[in-house]
């Protein structure tokens, strides 16, 4: 019989990643079901135990009761960039990801003719140098006002997801999506929380290992510049408020 604590753990461990006990057994190589696991019945084979650690960073010494630590080496997740492009000088230079591009980004990422379709230019200012750089088409409203559909990031790559700043809006490519929010890590938690600016995209919670590279975005490319200053708006919104409450007060 395996030990009540780490049978509580390991079902832990896959509720909160939230998988079914068929389809977790599949991920760690177990025939049909972690249910036997999970009653207890079945020991935990040191290939289950590699597994857990291997694809999930769980410490086997938490499993078994013997460290408080759940994961390991959760802040060396890299996020670096898998793939570089270059140009004729052998110089960085900046791949432009559009959001239909952005749809197949996530699984060609580490396919470097994959990039080769994709357009690629230098800057060549000051604020770009010194740095791996690439540009991602925002979709959808989720960032408003700040950033609108069809502008453009540019976003600075970066190592580690400890390089994360909370007042920062970031490119965070996961597994299966490529998207633009606000990044926070709260403290005692493994998990990464992501933010949009528009308050009706609630925040959600992600793990680490989710997450294949993260880009801090330093500006954007917009279109459609209008002369309507924020000033003149809000005089706009004040005459309006002015001639409601003449007509209540009429």
């Amino acid at each position: 019989m395996e030990n009540e604590l780490t049978v509580k753990r390991f079902t832990d461990v896959r509720r909160e990643l939230g998988f079914t006990q068929a389809e977790f057994a599949q991920l760690l190589g177990i025939s049909n079901t972690t249910a036997d696991i999970e009653r207890g019945r079945t020991k935990l084979s040191g290939k289950v135990v590699a597994e857990l650690l291997k694809q999930f960073k769980i410490n086997p010494l938490w499993l078994f009761g013997e460290s408080s630590q759940q994961y390991l080496e959760t802040s060396n997740t890299s996020v670096i960039p898998k793939v570089v492009t270059v140009d004729s000088a052998d110089k960085d230079n900046m791949v432009l990801v559009n959001a239909k591009a952005a749809a197949g980004y996530p699984q060609n990422i580490q396919d470097t003719s994959w990039y080769q379709q994709l357009p690629a230019f230098d800057l060549p200012i000051p604020e770009f140098r010194n740095a791996t750089y690439r540009g991602f088409q925002v979709e959808g409203d989720s960032m408003l006002p700040n950033l609108k559909p069809g502008e453009w990031v540019l976003a600075k790559a970066i190592e580690h997801v400890d390089d994360v700043s909370p007042n920062k809006i970031y490119v965070v490519v996961l597994e299966d999506a490529v998207l633009v929010k606000k990044i926070e890590k709260r403290p005692n938690s493994n998990n990464i929380t992501l933010i949009s600016l528009n308050e009706s995209y609630p925040p959600y919670d992600i793990k680490p290992f989710q997450v294949q590279e993260i880009w801090q975005v330093n500006s954007k490319i917009t279109f459609g510049v209008d002369a309507t200053t924020e000033k003149g708006l809000l005089r706009q919104l004040q005459e309006s408020m002015d001639e409601l409450k003449q007509k209540l007060a009429n």
